[in-house]
């Protein structure tokens, strides 16, 4: 399709430079733009959610929210489909045109967040575990249930024109967003889906993804951590999809190699920092008695109220509660205020990093059990100390997604010896790499007995460090 100036707009972007969307002007009657999904108070609601959910607070230019970051993975998924849709007709029966699948991709890419509360992945962990339910969740219910008549009426994109039987299925977008399960999901299996839809999910769970692979570039921008952090369109070249699934070819493997070890260090540096991960501890606190002040219970049956929780009307409730002629919540505000002004009481007295390759997992380390940490620290303090206020936290993170976890099987490797594909779990890349890596951090309320503590924590972990299992 030549290009159509009229129904184009440009948004501007530092990671990407400009990102070009279908405008409302110049449209038939009944077609719906990109625009107007965009501009949709379900999509703008984003502009409320940071992206680094309490490392804003330690990193005074990483402020950007979500909003920014799900435009970047809309135009990456328009640069993945560009360079893979070729291939993805010659592995797969019946692919529809490139330009659904563009358009099925920029709208998972741009919905694939808009099921986040505030503070993110906290929310989750802190709110939403006690229901089962994920941002994810949400995401399917607000995709299919507030947006799908107009994501149906979706035609254009950039770069095409759906063909005139076509139409935007938001259950498949819904699909997409969603982490697979190896268990339900297959090739026309259980999951209902073609075997052309059960592939694209790669774009979105695996080991590089649109989605993560815009976030370590706008993260490492961001928060001053690299400008440039990997090299995205050599990784973008040399990836395609083969009858396995979404493969990349060995001349890739440094590029992905070196976008994994990037990807790592920004956990390690900058959303696992000893002061973030103090105030998560301090947030964790405090989030059971705050939040039945601010939601009446599971968002997927409140999905109006939820359209209106953001993380900027949180802030400025817990705000106002220190003024609040009700005592208990005076009280509440009061805790609030220090922490919105980085007094939090927990100091890092102790930190204790380790890794985990192939056949010496986590799980059967010291690591799978924190409170064995904490019960076995505080035999090695002095006895004086032994019962001085302390916690434990655990920061983990996976380098990639092992077998036994949802997002397993989505990424293959060709290597030219050999005749076909292998999944990329199995290849020299993990070799070179450890599994996981795991930081173990004690917070006190001050720095007082920080070496003692510091030597209990190694003592323990001296001790772990030489079993083969859990005692």
């Amino acid at each position: 399709m030549v290009r159509d100036y009229a129904t184009e707009a440009l948004s501007h972007d530092p990671i990407h430079g400009y990102i070009p969307f279908i405008a409302r002007s110049g449209l038939p009657a009944g077609e719906v733009s990109e625009q107007e999904i965009i501009d949709h108070p379900w999509v703008q609601r984003m502009r409320q959610i940071h992206q680094l959910q309490t490392a804003w607070w330690v990193f005074p230019s990483a402020e950007h929210t979500r909003f920014q970051h799900i435009l970047g993975v809309m135009h990456l998924a328009s640069l993945a489909i560009e360079q893979w849709y070729p291939s993805l007709v010659d592995s797969c029966r019946n692919v529809p045109s490139r330009a659904l699948v563009e358009s099925l991709v920029r709208m998972a890419g741009l919905l694939h967040d808009v099921g986040h509360g505030p503070f993110g992945h906290f929310f989750d962990d802190h709110y939403l575990s006690q229901w089962e339910v994920t941002h994810e969740d949400l995401g399917m219910a607000i995709i299919t249930r507030e947006l799908g008549d107009l994501l149906r009426k979706i035609r254009r994109n950039p770069t095409g024109k759906l063909a005139p039987l076509e139409e935007l299925d938001p259950a498949q977008i819904a699909f997409l967003i969603r982490r697979p399960s190896r268990a339900t999901d297959g090739d026309d299996g259980p999951s209902g889906h073609p075997d052309w839809l059960v592939k694209l999910r790669a774009l979105f769970s695996g080991i590089y993804t649109v989605d993560n692979m815009d976030f370590v570039l706008r993260d490492a921008y961001m928060s001053g951590f690299n400008t440039k952090a990997f090299d995205l369109s050599r990784l973008l070249h040399y990836s395609f999809f083969s009858p396995a699934g979404l493969t990349i070819h060995a001349r890739g493997l440094p590029t992905l190699i070196h976008f994994i070890e990037v990807r790592a260090n920004l956990f390690r540096t900058i959303y696992f920092h000893r002061t973030v991960r103090g105030l998560d501890v301090a947030l964790e606190e405090i989030f059971p008695e705050t939040m039945p002040h601010l939601f009446p219970g599971n968002p997927l049956d409140h999905l109006d109220e939820y359209l209106g929780f953001t993380e900027s009307s949180f802030l400025v409730d817990v705000q106002r509660w220190n003024r609040s002629s009700d005592p208990a919540l005076q009280s509440l505000g009061a805790r609030w205020q220090r922490i919105l002004t980085r007094n939090v009481h927990w100091k890092m007295a102790a930190e204790r990093a380790m890794y985990f390759h192939s056949g010496s997992s986590e799980q059967v380390s010291i690591f799978s059990e924190p409170e064995i940490i904490t019960s076995r620290l505080r035999k090695k303090l002095p006895a004086a100390i032994r019962n001085i206020p302390l916690q434990i936290d655990v920061a983990r993170h996976y380098h990639r997604p092992s077998t036994k976890l949802p997002a397993g099987g989505q990424n293959f490797l060709l290597d030219p010896s050999e005749s076909q594909p292998r999944e990329l779990a199995d290849s020299e890349l993990f070799r070179s790499l450890p599994l996981s890596f795991s930081i173990c951090r004690i917070y006190a309320h001050d720095h007082q007995h920080d070496l003692a503590i510091q030597k209990a924590l190694n003592a323990v972990l001296g001790e772990a460090s030489d079993a083969k299992t859990n005692m």
